[in-house]
């Protein structure tokens, strides 16, 4: 099974894509992981990506699109993927596609997790990391600490990070409905998505994207 993973930031798709590629035995193949393991094992992809990172720049399409080609070439994902994070536009859905048919492969599904912008702005703006040990996470809603301001584990201070301000949610967003949101119509015309409430726990998402991808994958 072939699957692009998409929805806004604070949808939790990196959460869901481990859930589902474990479930249906594929790999979660991400553009964070991607970029982190090229660049760790200094592939010539790596080395421009870390080039235009350091000077400040988007990673262009192409060097994303080469990794992504290279990753989905593998041995294990012989027998499907889930894609998270690519595409990100028009373009490299294009270029997927493209890809896809050279390859003699086709995607099964497009899983759009919906998730209403007021629900993403509180999920993201809520959060408050350790400044001790980032991996320490809180939500002043979801998830509060015992005592204001201080992590439970460590005892180090909580503060909001710069990209979990409303300002920077909003900015992304914003990306988001103009880079990224295009693609669903995209694949809506090939007959390839399916939506679901990304609401509630992630059990229950799961759950319901388990229920609704066998009848686009068939």
């Amino acid at each position: 099974m072939r699957i692009v993973l998409v929805g806004p930031p604070g949808a939790g798709k990196g959460t869901q894509a481990a859930y589902l590629a474990k479930n249906l035995s594929i790999p979660h193949i991400s553009t964070g992981d991607l970029f982190r393991a090229n660049i760790s094992q200094g592939t010539p992809l790596g080395q421009q990506a870390q080039e235009y990172m350091k000077a400040g720049h988007l990673v262009p399409d192409e060097v994303t699109v080469g990794m992504a080609k290279d990753r989905m070439a593998q041995p294990d994902a012989e027998q499907g993927f889930l894609l998270d994070g690519f595409p990100r536009n028009l373009h490299q859905a294009k270029v997927l596609d493209q890809l896809l048919v050279e390859a003699g492969q086709r995607l099964d599904a497009v899983l759009d997790l919906e998730v209403p912008e007021g629900e993403v702005v509180k999920r993201i703006a809520g959060r408050r990391t350790c400044r001790t040990d980032s991996s320490h996470t809180f939500h002043v809603q979801y998830n509060p600490p015992k005592r204001e301001g201080v992590c439970d584990l460590c005892g180090g201070e909580l503060y909001q990070r710069e990209d979990d301000s409303e300002e920077t949610v909003r900015k992304r967003l914003e990306v988001y409905h103009s880079e990224t949101e295009p693609i669903i119509d995209f694949y809506k015309a090939q007959g390839l998505v399916v939506t679901i409430s990304a609401l509630g726990k992630v059990a229950d998402v799961t759950q319901r994207a388990m229920e609704a991808l066998p009848q686009k994958a068939a």
